[in-house]
């Protein structure tokens, strides 16, 4: 085997729930390299297969914004179910001999499933090596996905309380991605968030060995790595800043005096007696009447906070006003403001919202794990 001497290189590790003659087969054919061989956020385009040493194979990625790229390179060797080696090179990056390196692919039965071994040899430097390093990892999880039984669920793990309105907005929009997800419940500032978020809070998630912090982060990766409805209002730059605006508006304010001020002193109430602080509480009701009579304002006759359809601001609004409409001033606070009233019956309507509603009476398991299965997006 001719190989171009490694002067930067890449090895990663995948376990995949799958045979291992099905991984080498994802590996190999037209078909299934055409579901899978492409990083979030990106589909498949031609693909071509000539397996046999020496064959050549091509393939073409595009991405949303009508950008496609390429690659190729010649199979070196094909130990099924084992074994894979082949070159690899992007398309139009100059000399072909200074832009090709190696792939070589080994695969271990392990634990009912397969390891999957990648050496990626041949990089120029370590800034290509560590972009190829994010690539991969994205390309792999959508192996995953597609071998999986669980499908993106293997995946994408949503770490947090069930009752976190911030939890509760990411199931929301990967619900309405149409993405199935694992939930692990886990409170803030314990050993397993801890792990994640360096400052102990929810929520947190997974996709694959990627780990992602902070809501709005999240949600921007949802919106950009999965298909289905965008999760920011695509008629235009002012609609999608307004979006921004109200996701700002309820993170900021809606939050601070809905939740931390009011809900948290009912369900979790610090005083000696365990009874919620009335001082805090009436403190807090001006300013919740504030922040309902903005959003009053704002639906209007709409059912949504920006246009005719739902976006990431309505996927924050609507657990934080059902958590207000659970607690004993709610629904006196609510009954002024029809418009706010209209819009959250709709949203409690969606299967999204029903599907991620947490027990607030039982304030949820801090260490119950469930997933939710949905049609994959990926």
């Amino acid at each position: 085997m001719t190989t171009q001497a490694a002067t930067f290189e890449l090895e990663m590790t995948r376990f995949i729930r799958a045979p291992r003659d099905k991984v080498f087969e994802a590996l190999t054919d037209e078909a299934a390299m055409a579901v899978w061989h492409c990083p979030r956020g990106m589909h498949m385009g031609e693909v071509s297969s000539d397996l046999r040493v020496g064959g050549r194979y091509h393939i073409t990625m595009a991405g949303k914004d009508g950008s496609t790229h390429g690659a190729s390179g010649t199979y070196q060797a094909i130990e099924r179910p084992s074994f894979l080696a082949y070159t690899w090179a992007w398309d139009g990056a100059g000399d072909a001999a200074a832009r090709t390196t190696l792939i070589e692919v080994t695969l271990t039965e392990k634990d009912h499933g397969t390891q999957l071994h990648m050496r990626h040899t041949g990089f120029p430097d370590a800034a290509t090596r560590d972009d190829h390093n994010q690539g991969w990892t994205s390309v792999f999880n959508h192996l995953v996905d597609y071998l999986d039984p669980d499908g993106t669920a293997a995946n994408v793990i949503v770490v947090g309380s069930p009752i976190s309105p911030y939890v509760r907005a990411v199931r929301i929009a990967l619900a309405e991605k149409g993405v199935a997800y694992t939930l692990k419940a886990v409170a803030p500032h314990t050993p397993d968030i801890d792990a994640l978020h360096p400052f102990g809070r929810i929520p947190a998630m997974y996709d694959g060995p990627l780990e992602f912090y902070e809501t709005r982060a999240i949600l921007r990766y949802i919106d950009e790595a999965f298909d289905g409805p965008s999760l920011l209002p695509q008629s235009g730059v002012t609609s999608r800043a307004r979006a921004e605006q109200w996701y700002s508006v309820m993170d900021d304010y809606g939050y601070d005096a809905i939740v931390k001020r009011f809900v948290l002193q009912y369900l979790f109430p610090a005083s000696a007696d365990k009874q919620p602080d009335r001082t805090i509480i009436d403190a807090a009701l001006p300013d919740i009447d504030r922040v309902l009579a903005t959003l009053d304002a704002a639906y209007g006759k709409r059912d949504y906070l920006v246009g005719n359809a739902p976006c990431m601001a309505d996927y924050l609004a609507a657990p934080l006003l059902y958590s207000l409409s659970r607690m004993p001033e709610g629904p006196a606070l609510l009954a002024k403001y029809p418009n706010v009233q209209r819009a959250q019956a709709v949203m409690q309507a969606r299967p999204s919202f029903i599907a991620a509603e947490p027990d607030l009476a039982g304030k949820a398991d801090a260490t119950n794990v469930t997933p939710l299965r949905k049609a994959s997006a990926a």
